[in-house]
């Protein structure tokens, strides 16, 4: 008994495998459908507006000017005045006749006389080297301008009596030279001219006793 169930029972697992082998394999999944390439989709132009652009200004910053401020002069001293007259004085003696120059250097011993300062004292050296104003009198103009030079100042007054000094020097030196050559040609001259004479003095000695002579011999 028990074994006829035993068959039964693998028989039974039997037909259940050769069913299942038996059945139908599950078909392939279908294909993937292809799509149908999109269509072009048409666009409608819409009107576009211009819109204003506003202009450019283009502000640039002033050019910055190179040129530094002048700084205001300062004041000038009471002597620095008094040089630029004395440089405007000799620019307009050099111009003016004997007359004016005479009444200036009678104006510049009166100023003198009266106040004995560096610029009265130059004015009046300036005007005493020039012709035209009367005979010069360089020792008298070097005798006003000596106390002013050699003293270590750079003032202006000192610088212009320095540099006038120094001219008038050079000028009296000059003379100088030339009153010794004139009077050593002087000398010679008058040497040669005492010469002169007396050969000529020997001379007519000499004519007057040979004349005598022949007087006394046709007697």
């Amino acid at each position: 008994m028990i074994r006829r169930r035993v068959c039964s029972a693998g028989a039974a697992a039997g037909f259940a495998l050769l069913a299942a082998c038996a059945t139908t394999p599950p078909a392939p999944p279908p294909a993937a459908v292809a799509l149908a390439p999109a269509l072009p989709v048409a666009h409608e132009e819409l009107p576009v507006t211009p819109v204003p652009v506003p202009p450019v200004v283009i502000v640039q910053a002033p050019p910055q000017s190179s040129v530094q401020p002048v700084a205001a002069a300062p004041a000038l001293s009471e002597e620095d005045e008094q040089a630029l007259a004395l440089l405007a004085d000799l620019q307009r003696y050099a111009v003016e006749s004997g007359d004016d120059l005479k009444r200036e250097l009678a104006a510049a011993n009166a100023a003198v006389n009266r106040t004995r300062n560096d610029a009265s004292r130059i004015r009046l050296a300036m005007l005493l080297t020039l012709p035209s104003a009367g005979a010069p009198d360089d020792s008298r103009a070097l005798s006003l301008l000596e106390p002013m030079v050699g003293k270590g100042s750079s003032s202006p007054l000192k610088q212009i009596a320095a540099v006038l000094y120094a001219q008038i020097a050079e000028r009296a030196r000059s003379v100088r030279e030339e009153q010794k050559k004139s009077a050593a040609a002087q000398e010679k001259l008058d040497a040669l001219r005492a010469v002169e004479r007396s050969l000529l003095l020997e001379r007519s000695r000499n004519a007057g006793g040979g004349g005598a002579g022949g007087g006394g011999g046709t007697r």
